[in-house]
């Protein structure tokens, strides 16, 4: 071929110049880009979201045989309380230089706890006996010179029947009986005075001695050595009220508060168990002494007062404690089929009672039928669930079917 041939072949043909101008316009093509960016960017979000954790609620699903609540009535948490308690002070305001208690120390009725400063109330003790002793010998010597002057007149007397002096010295010696037998008795009455004055001191001697009004354990040493102590509060914050504070243990109860609302449902006398925070697998006997005649307006509950069974050293006062309120006969109860979980466990999806179960990092959502009964905050499930199942508790409203969870208790 010739190279006029090549440079022929190499020439662009006009027609196909004014079809490649007529294709398709350049915005075109980045409208296209753009929709490309946009969908692969909303395909990157649905896989972040997918793979998005929520942090979750959750419980045990539970036997009705193994849960504390069954068969009862309905539950209701509390502190333990003690009905004997008191923060043991003087009852006069002296210095402590002996403090011989110390939490968890047992005493008894009259034990001695602490003595304080004693020098001033001693002396003064000791002063008022003197005085006693001093008008006790007074009213001695009166006795003695009244008993004189009672014989003195007598023999006037004998004398004056036999005109041997004269009537006149037999009246004065009278009159001298008389007065005599007055300064008597002004005397004696004085010394019982002296007696009530030596009685004052050494009350106020003994008060230095603080000693225990009832057997029971102390809790708190509230006083050091050196320290002032009064029955009154003194002193801008720098003297104490109280030596130590001792508990009747034998007078522990559990005060609870009950919502009004379910108030019907607890009688005097009713048995119940208590269990406790520290504890959760005892369950202690208990009954119900009194319903509080008395509501509380702001939380709207009602106080009642529920007695231990028995007594044991593991209970102390301000533990926390659920108690059980439960029916008559309870060693007849039935244990229903199915198991317990957290009434706000149960939420509806799409007209139906769903739960949510956590298994590994994923929720998968089961259809429930709920029975109507409730345990106090549990609800009884018959069927869809397993004893030890993990249920999340108030599901959020966009949690789904498969999302991924953890639980916010293992979170660190």
């Amino acid at each position: 071929m010739s190279q006029a041939d090549l440079l022929k072949e190499l020439r662009i043909d006009r027609s196909q110049r004014e079809a490649h101008r007529s294709g398709p316009p350049s915005w075109l093509w980045w409208l296209l880009s753009a929709l490309v960016m946009l969908a692969l960017v909303a395909v990157g979000a649905w896989f972040a979201l997918s793979q998005r954790s929520v942090d979750v609620q959750t419980a045990q699903a539970v036997s009705p045989a193994s849960n504390p609540g069954a068969g009862a009535v309905l539950q209701a948490t509390g502190y333990i309380t003690a009905r004997r308690q008191a923060t043991v002070s003087a009852q006069i305001t002296g210095t402590l230089t002996e403090v011989l208690i110390e939490e968890g120390d047992h005493v008894k009725k009259g034990q001695i706890l602490a003595r304080l400063d004693d020098s001033a109330y001693k002396a003064s003790l000791m002063a008022t006996q003197a005085q006693a002793a001093a008008s006790h010998a007074l009213v001695s010597q009166l006795q003695a010179q009244a008993a004189q002057s009672e014989r003195d007149a007598s023999r006037l007397e004998a004398l004056v029947a036999r005109g041997l002096v004269s009537r006149q010295d037999a009246e004065q010696a009278r009159t001298q009986v008389d007065s005599q037998r007055a300064q008597l008795a002004s005397q004696q009455r004085q010394a019982k005075a002296a007696d009530a004055q030596v009685s004052v001191a050494e009350v106020n001697f003994d008060y230095t001695v603080v000693r225990a009004p009832f057997d029971g354990v102390i809790t708190t040493k509230d006083a050091q050595v050196g320290e002032i102590i009064s029955p009154l509060s003194a002193g801008g914050g720098f003297t104490r009220t109280g030596v130590g504070t001792i508990v009747d243990m034998g007078s522990l109860e559990v005060d609870v508060d009950v919502n009004e609302a379910y108030i019907g449902r607890v009688k005097a006398g009713m048995p119940a168990e208590a269990i406790l925070d520290a504890y959760p697998d005892w369950k202690i006997p208990a009954h119900v002494i009194a319903i509080v005649p008395a509501a509380d307006r702001g939380k709207a509950t009602v106080k009642v007062r529920v007695a231990f069974e028995g007594r044991d050293d593991r209970i102390v006062p301000d533990m926390g404690v659920r108690v059980n309120f439960l029916e008559q006969a309870t060693k007849t109860t039935v244990v229903p089929q199915g198991v317990l979980v957290p009434a706000t466990a149960i939420v509806q999806r799409d007209g139906r009672s769903v739960v949510f179960v956590l298994s590994g990092d994923r929720v998968h959502r089961r259809e429930v039928n709920p029975a109507a009964q409730a345990y106090g905050d549990m609800r009884l499930v018959p069927a869809s669930l397993q004893s030890g199942d993990t249920i999340v508790i108030s599901p959020p409203d966009d949690l789904q079917d498969g999302a991924r969870a953890t639980d916010a208790k293992t979170r660190h």
